[in-house]
This record gives structure tokens, C-alpha cells and sequence, in this order.
């Protein structure tokens, strides 16, 4: 990669860093906020994926520096819906997420055929990330449900 694409990608990984931080402060705030029946199962899944985003911020902030650059100290955007139905946080991260795919997919477009290492992380990323995508679409479908959820 030359320096400007260097730079970007550097650009680019901070605010995928940024927003996987963002994660981890929004799914551990929505397992605070879980009542009911079926509390534990979604209280456990949140925190899951609270360490799932820490992991992939720090993913992110260690190609920063493979690549010569300065890890953000910035957390992304956080909004406070007040709503904490479990429906309203599966939506929420249902958007969180999508977020989350489309900077991997911008990674993906910069580093395709100029660096393999930025390449695969963002593959990986991404399919985690569509997973991931799957499993909050099918949490939002109602019992018997084959259609994908639209929002």
C-alpha cells in the first residue's frame, strides 16, 4: 500500500476501533437494563458480545500500530434511547451492528489486492460480523417465523 492508503486504512481502523468500543459501553449498559423471564440467556449473550467488541477494537487498534499509526482514544457514538424493551435493544443493535459491517466493508474495498494482512482481517470481520447480524435478525422473528425481520 502506498502512504496515502496507509493513512486511510489507518483512518478507517480507528473508527472501526472507535465504534467497537462504543460495543462494548452499549451492551454492557442494555445487560443492566434486562428484566424478566428470560433475563439470564440475554444478560449472558450481551456481555458475550461486550467482550466480543473489546476484542475486535483492540484487533483493530493493533493494526494502528503495525501500520505506524496512533490508536484513537475516542469512543464512538452513543445514544441514549431510554427504551429497554428487549425488542428495542435488539434493534438498536441490530443498526449497531450493520455499522460495524459497513467499516469492515470499507476496509475491505481499500486493502483489496494491496495488503493481504488488512484483507483478511476485514474478511474475518466481516463474517463474523454478518453472523452476527443473523442471529440478532432471527431473535427479532417471531416463533415460526422463516421471513427475514425488516426494520
Amino acid at each position: 500500500m502506498n502512504d496515502q492508503d496507509t493513512q486511510r486504512a489507518v483512518g478507517i481502523l480507528n473508527r472501526i476501533m472507535e465504534h467497537e468500543l462504543a460495543g462494548v459501553v452499549r451492551y454492557m449498559h442494555y445487560s443492566l437494563m434486562v428484566y424478566g423471564y428470560n433475563r439470564i440467556p440475554i444478560v449472558s449473550w450481551l456481555k458475550s458480545n461486550a467482550d466480543e467488541s473489546l476484542a475486535h477494537a483492540h484487533k483493530a487498534g493493533e493494526l494502528v500500530t503495525l501500520l505506524g499509526g496512533h490508536p484513537s482514544l475516542k469512543i464512538g457514538t452513543l445514544l441514549e434511547t431510554e427504551k429497554h424493551d428487549v425488542g428495542d435493544i435488539l434493534r438498536e443493535s441490530l443498526e449497531h451492528e450493520k455499522a460495524a459491517a459497513a467499516a469492515y466493508y470499507e476496509l475491505l474495498k481499500l486493502s483489496e489486492g494491496k495488503s493481504v494482512l488488512l484483507e483478511e482481517f476485514a474478511r474475518e470481520m466481516i463474517v463474523g460480523e454478518e453472523l452476527h447480524l443473523d442471529e440478532v435478525n432471527k431473535m427479532l422473528r417471531k416463533s415460526g417465523d422463516v421471513q427475514p425481520f425488516r426494520s
